[in-house]
């Protein structure tokens, strides 16, 4: 039952991001918006989603460690994984976005901010306000440095209409986490069975789970010939994932940060940051890079489970 309950929720996730792509596409060419900055706010804000549920829940209960290691994970996950997923099965990613000279700083700024802010062992309220209004500095500077794609003609035939848009939105939203949520319980049951330990389960499929609609949107976009709004889906999410979920969990309860003891996950989280920043300034979009990510996520896997 659980490999049934698997493969249907990853059909709810590749629906749910056929119809938030295709709608993100009609609002962006309705208002003349890019494909990246549409990527890098609606979708990537509705691909947080899990991230966020997570972590605040977590914060609730005072388990700041899974608040903490959620969002170290699925950064790990957004660029190892996902964009080297992404690299490894598009035919073509060209970007018209120049995303070095834009966006490469936003893919290390949250990080940073959240090592400097952990320095003292804890996030706490004035640290969470912080996060959210550089989020806002974030969401600021997408709207001022939107450039245009250019036009999908089978889309710019349809007639735009916002009841459906929004009706589709969320139902796609609905399709991908909750697909997500599936997932991951069948998935943790599949490998209780075969006698994996708690521990690894929780450690990897959380951040593997939550990370899974940011997958599968940003491989349905790069198959569409959508590069821009793949990728402005994972530097959107990191960014998001730092400042909306880590901040609004630590405004509901201070959280404990171990730099020394999280180390290598951290330090893994910032190393895969400086590739994407090294991918997007020799626009390197492509398989090596892919592979070279994917070794990333290899070497995290490999410390965890002989930890």
């Amino acid at each position: 039952m659980d490999i049934l309950i698997f493969i249907v929720s990853m059909g709810a996730l590749i629906y749910g991001a056929d119809f938030i792509i295709e709608q993100s596409e009609k609002i962006a060419l309705k208002y003349n918006i890019s494909n990246f900055v549409i990527g890098a706010t609606l979708v990537a804000l509705g691909t947080s989603l899990p991230e966020m549920a997570v972590s605040i829940s977590a914060s609730f209960k005072g388990s700041a460690d899974i608040a903490v290691a959620n969002v170290i994970g699925s950064t790990i996950f957004n660029i190892s994984l996902v964009l080297g997923v992404t690299f490894l099965i598009a035919k073509k990613i060209a970007p018209d976005r120049d995303l070095f000279a834009k966006d490469s700083a936003w893919a290390l700024f949250p990080i940073l901010i959240f090592v400097l802010m952990g320095i003292d062992g804890k996030l706490n309220m004035v640290d969470g306000i912080l996060f959210l209004i550089l989020m806002a500095g974030y969401l600021t500077f997408l709207i001022s440095s939107n450039q245009v794609d250019e036009v999908d003609e089978d889309l710019a035939k349809d007639e735009f209409s916002w009841p459906k848009s929004v009706a589709l939105l969320l139902v796609g939203f609905a399709f991908v986490i909750g697909g997500a949520d599936f997932a991951i319980d069948s998935a943790g049951n599949i490998a209780r069975d075969f006698g994996i330990s708690e521990w690894v389960i929780g450690l990897f499929l959380v951040a593997f789970g939550t990370s899974l609609p940011e997958l599968m949107i940003s491989i349905k976009s790069a198959l569409r010939n959508n590069a821009d709004l793949a990728i402005g889906n994972i530097i959107g999410s990191n960014v998001a994932n730092f400042t909306m979920v880590l901040g609004l969990a630590s405004i509901v309860n201070p959280l404990n940060v171990d730099l020394t003891g999280n180390f290598f996950d951290i330090a893994a989280a910032f190393i895969a940051s400086i590739m994407l920043v090294f991918i997007t300034a020799n626009r390197l979009y492509n398989k090596s890079a892919g592979i070279a990510l994917m070794v990333i996520l290899a070497l995290v896997i490999q410390n965890s489970l002989t930890a």
